[in-house]
């Protein structure tokens, strides 16, 4: 049911920021639904990395839109003004 990793290692083993075994009547602390972690502070971490690369997608996003969207406007004459047939340099 998909609860078995790499080389059939269950994710409740480890920690999945540390690698610290889950082990004995410790708290398990989830996160995402499959994701464990031995203490709030590696989850945490996790959560606060997700949040950055998150950010990072969406600024990356933004930036690619707006390139996309001047690469749409089509070639840009800048410092020229069209007066009739002829083209002035400003």
């Amino acid at each position: 049911m998909g609860a078995a990793g790499p080389a059939g290692v269950h994710f409740l083993d480890a920690c999945f920021l540390c690698r610290k075994p889950l082990a004995g009547n410790r708290d398990i602390f989830m996160y995402r639904g499959d994701t464990a972690f031995c203490s709030d502070e590696c989850r945490s971490a996790q959560m606060a990395a997700d949040e950055a690369a998150e950010k990072r997608r969406k600024a990356r996003a933004v930036t690619r839109g707006a390139m996309f969207a001047r690469e749409a406007e089509g070639p840009q004459e800048s410092g020229k003004v069209r007066a009739g047939s002829s083209i002035l340099a400003l």
